[in-house]
This record gives C-alpha cells, sequence and structure tokens, in this order.
C-alpha cells in the first residue's frame, strides 16, 4: 500500500505559475531525519534546507514524486482554485499508480480534480502540510521546483528581480510593476482584484 500527499505553491504569486507536486511513499515508511534538518512544511524551511530534503526525495529508491504547473494564460480562464486542482490531477496521474492500494492526502483547499467527483481514496485535509510526513515532503518538492522556475524566468526578465521574491506581491515587485508594467507571466486578474498597483 501507497500514501501519497499533494500540496501546491504558488497560489498567492503575482505571477509565474502554480506548482503541485504528488509524493508517494510506501506505508509505514518514514524519511530518515539524520544529518537533515527537521522534517516540516516548505514554509519553515529556509532555501538549503529544502533542498537537503528535497534531494532526499529525488535520491530515495522508495519514493516517487511528480509535479505538474498550470501558467498565467490558463489561470485567467478558469480562476486558480480550478487551476490548483486540475494540477493535483494531473500530478497524480503521472505518478501511473494503482488506485486499489493506495490513499492521498491533499493538503487545506486541493482536490483531486472536481471537489463533488473526489474519489473515496482521496481525502482533502485542513493544515495537512503540518500533520502528515508526505504532505510535508510534497510541498518541498513543489516549492524547490517553483523556485527554480522563477529563477529561471528572472533571466529573461531581470527587471522584475523574480530571483528574489519569486513572483509574490513585496514591495520591491509592486515596485517593478509600477516602474514597467505587466508582462505576460503576470496574473492580470490578480492585479485588478488586489490593486496591487496603485
Amino acid at each position: 500500500m501507497y500514501i501519497i500527499g499533494i500540496d501546491e505553491v504558488g497560489r498567492g504569486a503575482l505571477a509565474g505559475p502554480i506548482v503541485v507536486a504528488a509524493v508517494s511513499i510506501p506505508k509505514g515508511f518514514y524519511p530518515r531525519q539524520a544529518a537533515l534538518p527537521k522534517l516540516r512544511d516548505s514554509k519553515k524551511l529556509n532555501p538549503a534546507q529544502r533542498l537537503l530534503w528535497f534531494r532526499y526525495v529525488k535520491n530515495h529508491p522508495k519514493i516517487i514524486y511528480s509535479t505538474a504547473r498550470i501558467y498565467p494564460r490558463k489561470i485567467e480562464k478558469i480562476n486558480i482554485a480550478n487551476c490548483a486542482n486540475l494540477a493535483a490531477y494531473r500530478t497524480f496521474q503521472k505518478l501511473n499508480l494503482s488506485t486499489k492500494n493506495i490513499s492521498v492526502f491533499l493538503d487545506g483547499s486541493l482536490y483531486l480534480g472536481k471537489r463533488a467527483a473526489q474519489p473515496p481514496f482521496a481525502k482533502t485535509v485542513t493544515r495537512g502540510d503540518e500533520k502528515f510526513t508526505v504532505i510535508k515532503l510534497a510541498s518541498i518538492v513543489a516549492k524547490v521546483t517553483r523556485d527554480r522556475y522563477m529563477i529561471k524566468l528572472n533571466q529573461k526578465y531581470p527587471e522584475y528581480q523574480f530571483h528574489s521574491h519569486k513572483g509574490y506581491g513585496t514591495s520591491a515587485h509592486r515596485k517593478m510593476l509600477r516602474r514597467f508594467g505587466p508582462v505576460e507571466t503576470h496574473r492580470l486578474t490578480y492585479l485588478k482584484e488586489y490593486r496591487t498597483i496603485p
């Protein structure tokens, strides 16, 4: 039997994709933490700590993971919640595991596809990234994956300093938006709804 954790990052960002990760571990498996920082949700780890755990997940023979991204154009069309659930479904499908012997736990407001049609082996857990080891691992994979993308995107749009704020609504990002205006990687509905640009 396998236990799968699914989490997302980038829901509140003003630019870049939302990224969802799924991590699968055998039932009863617990990652050894010797020489590693205490396992926490990605938001409670610094970049160096997240990278150590990401490498652990990537290289461990008993752990399987996958990621999926949804970009701003799609977010504009079907909204962020639907995009997050779509990405959750895609990343789950990429694991290519039989649904007979699995339990899937999703963090927060994530659902495996449409909320009303979520399969019985899947459960959405409030603050799951604080309760389930496998969701903590998924949050780390999602965060490292998205951060790397935004750092790479910084090479295309250096004036926005994506490497430092990763597309979130920091004062530095807002300053760049006021100066240069949005580009294709920005979520225009976010800029309008939250009045990020005075």
